[in-house]
């Protein structure tokens, strides 16, 4: 199969020919249908996180199931399916008290350089990333990293719930867990961040409040729930916000990863409020606040894929989709040849676009 392959960060990707195993017990092959171009895999060829090399990178994905390994029983061939880097066991202490996202079973969540399901040149080791491996034409992956859907479902809109959706509504309901009525900031307004925005909206959240430098995203997070915008291009967000609010929000949320807006996410809160990041800060960076600041019950926590248990959030998610509470079709702003994918994250760069798709039909 072709495939996207990271040699080493700061380097474009090259597309290869890289070979898969056949499935092994609970293993399914898969032919992917979409995968979305990710702020995280950017993370990973800008050398901002860690991993093995090489690699073939992408994790938010929907496919069709080509074969199953010995005791699959939950996916068939022909099945339509959207992945889920969020692989659980279903026994451990974390799967079990409702947690699965958080599984601790290393031999069903592989650690990175584990798995060995991919080769190349010959026979040697490719290495998988987060348990998927997106940007490639086929994925053999664990049965528990997919979750079963309607055939009629757009493949295209379902990848993108494979992970910046289910993030971003996610942190808003598992997560945070906004009240209705609550005052809501969000600041990014890429993929994940706007699926917050909406996913406040559906929360009931009284005022919603999208901060992004570009004017385009802002007035798409307007179609997507928001009841304001602030530009942050010629704005003190924290300070613009207070005066907003005339204090700050109850809950806060944070889609770029930077150490700068994690800050500024706990300083736009109110007493009693709450600060989510979501977005992956870079490794070894530290954020700083002011230990005063905790005194009036202000809290700041991560989120991991927005505290999923996917394979019962995303199709709560799709059918919020088909009766039209959940925009998804707005967040797609690109549809890309396996080719491009180099130009695609060059463009994900500049901060333009929203989602940007693979699709390996083209």
């Amino acid at each position: 199969m072709k495939a996207a392959v990271l040699h080493e960060p700061h380097q474009p990707l090259t597309i290869e020919e890289v070979a898969l195993e056949k499935p092994k017990a609970r293993e399914v092959l898969l032919r992917t249908a979409f995968a979305g171009l990710c702020h995280s895999d950017l993370h990973f060829i800008e050398g901002l996180y860690p991993h093995p090399t090489p690699c073939v990178l992408g994790h938010e994905s929907a496919a069709i199931v080509e074969a199953v390994g010995e005791g699959v029983t939950y996916v068939k061939p022909g099945d339509h399916v959207i992945t889920c880097l969020s692989v659980f066991c279903g026994t451990c202490p974390q799967c079990v008290t409702g947690h699965p996202n958080l599984c601790e079973d290393t031999s069903v969540k592989m650690l990175p350089g584990v798995a060995q399901r991919m080769t190349w040149k010959g026979g040697q080791h490719m290495n998988q990333f987060l348990n998927l491996s997106s940007f490639g034409e086929q994925m053999l992956v664990h049965e528990n990293s997919m979750v079963k859907i309607d055939a009629e479902i757009p493949l295209d809109v379902a990848a993108l719930v494979g992970c910046g959706v289910m993030t971003g509504v996610g942190a808003v309901f598992n997560a945070a867990k906004v009240e209705p009525g609550s005052t809501v900031a969000v600041i990014g307004c890429g993929g994940v961040g706007l699926s917050a925005v909406n996913g406040a909206a559906l929360a009931g959240a009284e005022r919603i409040i999208a901060i992004d430098t570009q004017p385009s995203k802002l007035e798409l997070a307007k179609e997507l729930g928001a009841t304001d915008t602030l530009n942050a291009s010629n704005a003190d967000p924290v300070k613009a916000i207070r005066e907003m609010t005339g204090g700050g929000v109850n809950y806060s949320f944070e889609a770029l990863g930077a150490k700068a807006t994690a800050e500024q996410a706990f300083g736009m809160l109110r007493a009693g409020g709450t600060a989510t990041i979501i977005g992956m800060v870079p490794f070894g960076v530290k954020i700083e606040l002011h230990g005063y600041d905790f005194l009036r019950d202000r809290k700041i926590q991560g989120t991991s894929m927005g505290g999923n248990r996917f394979r019962v959030d995303m199709p709560r998610l799709l059918s919020l989709w088909k009766q039209g509470r959940l925009k998804l079709d707005h967040l797609i702003s690109g549809r890309i040849k396996l080719a491009e994918i180099n130009e695609g994250f060059a463009r994900l760069k500049s901060g333009a676009p929203v989602r940007q798709v693979i699709d390996f039909a083209a």
